[in-house]
C-alpha cells in the first residue's frame, strides 16, 4: 500500500487573459472620524464579458485558463499523476494529460506540482481530480473533483461594441 500525505491538495488558479479590474480608490475619512476596527473585504473580481467557445485561434499563451494545482508533504513510491476533467460533477472525466505528470518516487521533500488546462470554453464550468500513479503502475484518486468556474458570461447582443 502507498502512502502519500500531503498539505493541500489541491487549489486552483483561475488564470485569465486580461488584468484584474481597476478598483476603486480608497475614501478620504474625515481626521475626527473614528477608524473602522475591521478592514474591508477585498472587492470581488467581476466575471470577464467577452466570447464564448473553442480558443484554438488565440495563442496559448494568452489563452483563459484553468490550473489545478497540488502540494504533496511526502511521496512513497509515487510514478505520478493524471489530470482529469469533465462538465458535470459526476462525469463522464476526459484524462488531460498526454503523459503523467512525473511523481517524486519516494521522498520526504515536500513536492508542489500544477496543470495548465487552456483548452477551455471560458463561458463553461468545468470538474477536475487528479490521479496518482505507483511505481508499480497502480493508480488511485488523489484529489476530490472539485469545481473551476466559467471565467466569462456570453456577452449580450451589442455588448462588446460599447
Amino acid at each position: 500500500m502507498r502512502h502519500i500525505r500531503f498539505i493541500v491538495p489541491f487549489s486552483l488558479l483561475l488564470a485569465a487573459c486580461s488584468p484584474p479590474a481597476p478598483t476603486e480608490p480608497p475614501k478620504p475619512v474625515a481626521p475626527d472620524a473614528k477608524a473602522a476596527t475591521t478592514p474591508a473585504p477585498p472587492p470581488v473580481k467581476p466575471v470577464e464579458i467577452g466570447t464564448c467557445g473553442a480558443q484554438d485561434a488565440v495563442p496559448a499563451g494568452q489563452r483563459v485558463a484553468n490550473t489545478p494545482r497540488w502540494t504533496t508533504a511526502s511521496e512513497v513510491e509515487n510514478f505520478g499523476y493524471d489530470v482529469y476533467r469533465g462538465e458535470a460533477e459526476a462525469g463522464p472525466f476526459t484524462k488531460l494529460t498526454t503523459s503523467p505528470i512525473l511523481g517524486g518516487g519516494t521522498t520526504d521533500e515536500t513536492r508542489k506540482y500544477e496543470f495548465r488546462d487552456d483548452a477551455i470554453d471560458p463561458c463553461k464550468d468545468y470538474w477536475y481530480y487528479v490521479e496518482s500513479i505507483s511505481t508499480a503502475g497502480a493508480r488511485e484518486k488523489f484529489t476530490p473533483v472539485f469545481k473551476a468556474p466559467a471565467k466569462r458570461r456570453a456577452a449580450a447582443p451589442g455588448e462588446l461594441a460599447k
